[in-house]
């Protein structure tokens, strides 16, 4: 026990989390102050985590998602299970999908199989590891619900609070800004949303920034909890608004991918890349971050976590401008090909065609 507390004290040593002259009793939450209260972000957001998982899986996919996505022609169709070899068992799990040729000969000398037979076997082992399309609309779908009610939310609870006009009225008042009500119900839906998308990041479509949207959500997630705790809440709020804005197009984009909607998918997807551009390239850097590291420093008392905080929003910029090059890439090959790709997407499963030849995988 004393071990726990020695931890505990060194972990929120005041001369870290607190501006000088401050102390955990001056940041005690009453009904006076409105103050945020740390425990907040330990009981609420999971909660809203379970209550967004329960809604996703168990209502909107099946009753909602799914019926869409059957309605508009995307058929949950899903890959045959192979007869389990073995022997082949092992070479898919270590060489995947890059099979050279003398292993298949040898393979299939041993088998007593055809060279085709042993390819058709390994084609059809990886597809069993891929999503459908019928899967990744719904993913998106979901997605695209939630961006949309958390903007529309957002800019409920920030329309009439001087820091969306004046960011400079996050810091006046710093560090003992009152939490407005509006405010921390975007705070906790926020933060549960996250912990939800990380909680299920590991059964979802995987890609090729699998773990870049992961460090994303764990990132974003340390920006909420940090500002909150910190009391950086005001600054918090804009960061999330600015966030979810472009979220909306770019998963309406993936869906008109999915569905083929050719001329339709081209403009949301021009209209998606000049809103992340403005928002994530311009907004977020040029506005928030460049407030959080000149103009506050003349109004904050410096402290640790201050520094630290400055760091998480210039990794998150870090992040958006490598997914900017994504999408630079995108509109090249758009430019090229004629058409919209997700360029960060795996091998995609296609089922067999109509005349009952092999599903193919469609690598872009």
């Amino acid at each position: 026990m004393n071990v726990l507390m020695s931890i505990s004290d060194w972990f929120w040593n005041e001369e870290i989390w607190l501006p000088p002259n401050t102390t955990w009793a001056d940041r005690v939450s009453t009904p006076e102050n409105q103050l945020p209260k740390f425990m907040d972000l330990w009981t609420y957001p999971f909660y809203i985590a379970a209550s967004f998982i329960f809604l996703r899986y168990f209502i909107l996919n099946p009753f909602v998602f799914s019926p869409i996505a059957v309605k508009v022609g995307i058929r949950n169709v899903k890959p045959k299970t192979v007869v389990p070899v073995p022997v082949l068992e092992k070479i898919f799990a270590k060489y995947r999908k890059n099979v050279p040729e003398k292993v298949i000969l040898d393979v299939a000398e041993e088998l007593q199989w055809s060279e085709r037979k042993v390819e058709r076997w390994l084609r059809a082992r990886l597809a069993m590891n891929h999503i459908n399309t019928h899967t990744k609309f719904i993913e998106c779908a979901w997605q695209f619900t939630y961006y949309t009610f958390a903007f529309i939310f957002g800019v409920f609870c920030l329309h009439n609070k001087p820091w969306l006009y004046d960011i400079n009225h996050c810091w006046i008042g710093y560090p003992y800004n009152k939490l407005d009500t509006d405010v921390w119900f975007y705070y906790m839906f926020s933060l549960g949303f996250y912990w939800s998308m990380t909680f299920t990041h590991f059964y979802e479509t995987r890609r090729k920034d699998f773990y870049q949207m992961f460090f994303h959500h764990l990132l974003t997630i340390a920006l909420m909890v940090f500002s909150f705790t910190c009391n950086f809440v005001r600054v918090g709020s804009l960061m999330l608004l600015v966030h979810d804005v472009a979220d909306i197009p770019l998963q309406m984009s993936k869906m008109l991918i999915y569905l083929e909607w050719k001329k339709l998918c081209d403009a949301v997807f021009a209209f998606f890349s000049i809103l992340w551009i403005i928002t994530r390239c311009g907004i977020y850097p040029l506005w928030i971050v460049s407030n959080t590291l000149f103009y506050a420093a003349n109004l904050v008392p410096m402290h640790p976590v201050y520094y630290i905080f400055n760091v998480l929003l210039c990794s998150l910029a870090v992040l958006h401008y490598y997914w900017t090059y994504f999408i630079l890439r995108i509109i090249v090959n758009t430019a090229v090909k004629g058409k919209v790709e997700d360029d960060r997407s795996s091998s995609d499963w296609r089922p067999p065609s109509e005349d009952g030849s092999d599903g193919v995988l469609k690598r872009s």
